[in-house]
């Protein structure tokens, strides 16, 4: 049996020119990528404040997984790729505020760059909708 494959656009400009989209939905299995602190208007939210940045990546995760038909209950990995490692304990603090009691697993790494200067984390998730 074939599953259906639902794409879940979250409005980033860099869909397009990159060919992705902000999630993917195949089944009950949810795959949202690289995920930056962007505002509607295409610009980078909360310049150089690590907080700002991580809440506004969890947000647009979170929409995306109301898109799809989740929630944030249904998240069992994240992985916060971080500019500076050093950030690591400001952004946990943020991701604990949505995921305190769920408790998915995490990775976090430093990363050399991302596409945009300003941007100081990405987020993915993964989630799967319980029957």
């Amino acid at each position: 049996m074939k599953m259906k494959r639902q794409l879940i656009s979250g409005g980033s400009p860099y869909e397009d020119i990159v060919g992705f989209s902000r999630a993917v939905k195949v089944g009950s299995y949810i795959s949202i990528g690289g995920t930056a602190p962007i505002g509607e208007d295409g610009n980078t939210i909360g310049k150089d404040d690590i907080r700002k940045q991580t809440k506004q990546c969890l947000e647009l995760i979170k929409t995306a997984l109301e898109k799809a038909g989740s929630s944030l209950n249904d998240v069992v990995r994240t992985r916060m790729l971080l500019r500076d490692i050093n950030d690591w304990k400001a952004a946990s603090e943020v991701r604990a505020s949505y995921f305190k009691t769920i408790k998915p697993v995490d990775t976090i790494m430093e990363i050399s760059r991302f596409i945009d200067a300003d941007w100081l984390i990405e987020i993915e998730v993964d989630a799967i909708i319980a029957d």
